[in-house]
């Protein structure tokens, strides 16, 4: 077996990317290679602790639910053969297993078995087929059941449901983020000890026919610090993208990333079959543009002879990475290793560029919202925040046609030259906060509250990183059409809050005249 053979394990098209009851042969290298990668995960856990708590006859229904490629089957066929003695298994719920029959009216006939019977029933269930049969089922007991849970209601001890999407394969924390799931994957994938997929690499290495770049980017991804960037571009992906990341698609993913035509820097950027890597391809570092790359790209293009350059080729040159480069491939491959010491390290005068930012400070404020209801020492930082990003924004872009309006001033209208404002007394609504944890780590709910009305508004990466450019001066245009869209809400519930307010304020270019509603029948006005 040569290591592209060993690899295909990871692709969406090899046999191995979905178990079947079929019993594995454990002979098979491939079958060894599958078993050996696999990684239990906490839904996992979560799964064995309720079947080992059921007791013979012991009526319960689970349901494990998720998307397609989340590793439901895998999950399922493990321990059907554990458990198929006490209990019941149906593994796919779309399937109607008879020519004459539905997949709703399947599942109605196996929930009318199980509640005739004394027997417990998993089911293995997509998300949508979920709420299709809570709409379109005629099992009253599961549709009931059903209903509360996705109305986030769990009322029965009987019924369990155990869903993917409670278990992100991303956790944010106040000074980092992380992937336990994507960091174990890769570290046993490229680990140096008891590792067939290394060993055949090994083999490889010392064949006359080896495929030098498939081993290339082998050994580059067994770079600690290119696993962790590689994990910061799958976040990114997921917050910015709202990409999605299941077990199938990571291990697609990764094989794309070593068996594709380039190195792994321009496969992650240049490859867009792959599900993941269609979405990454917006966020190649080439189109971050800045002095320092712009010079580079410049110098190289221009045949400008740099030392410092010629040596840390050498160095890259011991990585495997002998080929010929564009200089767009080397900035990739400057974001790829940016973490890494590597000869003379001249890639990390590059790193401040790539240096995912965002990510963190994201990351922060989103566990601060999330922790807040049981740790009060946030107030004083998520104020700030409030106050220097979301309030300051919003002072900027509701007031981009009269930017010399002060403080607390927000407009309303321009009528023939005078600006028709009011104040708005806006603070974070605290006890919002406390109420409204986020339900996941793709946004936040920003928690307002303006003229005694509360006002929120989902804040996710994106939001997060216009509110900042705003601040800096920037103004949004047709690119940032999806994000201002969000943004303009939050102003309409501005303005709808400030239609209680009796005062308004006009304002020319030299005056400034307020105008304070005292009844029905009168109004002030002062500063004429």
């Amino acid at each position: 077996m040569n290591f592209r053979e060993a690899l295909s394990v990871l692709s969406k098209s090899s046999p191995y990317a979905v178990s079947t009851e079929k019993e594995p042969d454990d002979s098979n290298v491939l079958n060894q290679i599958k078993e050996q990668l696999y990684i239990q995960t906490e839904i996992e856990v979560d799964f064995k602790r309720i079947l080992d708590s059921i007791e013979p006859n012991d009526k319960k229904l689970v349901f494990l639910c998720g998307s397609s490629g989340d590793g439901k089957s895998e999950i399922l066929t493990r321990y059907k053969k554990r458990f198929s003695d006490s209990i019941k298994f149906h593994l796919d719920a779309t399937h109607s297993f008879e020519p004459e029959a539905t997949a709703i009216e399947t599942l109605d006939n196996l929930f009318n078995d199980y509640l005739d019977g004394n027997a417990p029933l998993v089911v293995g269930i997509n998300t949508g087929m979920l709420g299709n049969y809570a709409e379109e089922g005629k099992n009253l007991y599961v549709t009931e059941a059903i209903k509360e849970f996705l109305n986030g209601v769990d009322n029965t001890k009987e019924v369990h449901f155990l869903d993917f999407e409670d278990y992100p394969k991303f956790t944010l924390e106040l000074e980092s983020y992380d992937s336990a799931f994507i960091k174990s994957f890769l570290m046993r994938f490229t680990s140096g000890s008891n590792n067939i997929i290394r060993e055949v690499y090994e083999q490889e290495l010392q064949s006359q026919s080896a495929e030098q770049l498939l081993c290339s980017n082998y050994q580059l991804l067994s770079i600690p610090e290119v696993q962790e960037a590689i994990v910061d571009l799958l976040l990114k992906a997921r917050l910015v993208k709202d990409q999605f990341l299941t077990a199938r698609a990571l291990l697609d993913f990764i094989f794309s990333l070593l068996a594709g035509p380039g190195y792994i820097f321009d496969n992650l950027f240049l490859d867009k079959e792959n599900e993941l890597s269609s979405k990454i391809t917006s966020l190649d570092p080439v189109n971050h543009r800045t002095q320092r790359s712009d010079e580079f790209i410049l110098s190289q293009h221009l045949n400008l002879k740099n030392d410092d350059f010629v040596r840390f080729k050498t160095a890259l040159a011991d990585l495997g990475i002998k080929r010929s480069l564009s200089p767009e491939s080397f900035l990739r491959a400057f974001y790829l290793l940016r973490k890494a010491s590597i000869g003379n390290d001249f890639h990390i005068n590059f790193k401040n560029d790539f240096d995912e930012y965002l990510l963190a400070d994201y990351s922060r404020v989103w566990t601060m919202h999330d922790k807040f209801y049981k740790n009060s020492e946030f107030k004083l930082e998520i104020r700030k925040f409030y106050k220097d990003v979301v309030i300051a924004a919003l002072h900027r872009y509701m007031n981009k046609n009269a930017p010399k309006l002060e403080k607390g001033h927000y407009l309303l209208s321009d009528c023939n030259g005078v600006h028709v404002c009011c104040e708005i007394n806006i603070q974070p609504d605290f006890a919002a906060i406390t109420k409204n944890r986020p339900k996941n780590n793709a946004s936040f709910n920003v928690c307002l509250k303006a003229e005694d009305q509360t006002i929120m508004l989902p804040m996710n990466i994106n939001l997060f990183e216009l509110l900042g450019k705003i601040i800096e001066g920037y103004r949004p245009n047709k690119h940032d059409k999806s994000t201002v869209v969000m943004l303009d809400d939050l102003v309409d519930k501005l303005v709808e809050a400030a239609n209680s307010s009796n005062t308004l304020f006009l304002v020319t270019k030299n005056k400034r005249i307020k105008v304070t509603k005292i009844d029905e029948d009168e109004i002030e006005v002062s500063g004429v």
